[in-house]
């Protein structure tokens, strides 16, 4: 026996209206996030991550990981500034958890987040990722050491 989920035309035209209110709504927010995060970025010169790291394992992975929250990018930037922090010396830790960090945890994205999926759900998971940021540079270079 087979069951048909048909939606009728008019409750998919009401559920694309409802969802383009919506996003209207919400468009504001996402513009400003998005500005937001476009002149942090480019006002924090790269030099400043070079003076912050103080070579300790513990604390390297700690500040690289608070820098990275706060500094946010994309994964294809990382890449360049990743090989860019390791060539002038910074520690494996710092650039590993500075990179987890700046594309999982999003502090400047928080008002909006917290506002499309609720503040416990934002705040829970930008913590848990900061704290993943942590636990992945370790990893890493554990792993990294046993290989």
């Amino acid at each position: 026996m087979k069951t048909k989920n048909k939606m009728p035309k008019e409750e998919i035209s009401k559920s694309i209206k409802k969802s383009g209110k919506s996003l209207w709504k919400l468009l504001p927010l996402i513009l400003g996030t998005i500005l937001l995060v476009s002149l942090v970025i480019s006002s924090v010169p790269k030099s400043f991550y070079f003076s912050i790291f103080a070579g300790n394992f513990f604390i390297d992975s700690f500040i690289g990981s608070l820098i990275g929250s706060i500094s946010i990018g994309t994964p294809i930037a990382s890449y360049i500034i990743g090989g860019e922090f390791l060539e002038k010396g910074i520690s494996l830790i710092a650039v590993t958890s500075f990179l987890v960090a700046w594309v999982t945890v999003g502090v400047i994205q928080l008002p909006a987040e917290s506002a499309i999926l609720g503040k416990r759900f934002a705040f829970l998971r930008n913590i848990l990722a900061f704290i993943s940021a942590i636990l992945v540079a370790f990893i890493t270079v554990l792993i990294l050491r046993i290989i």
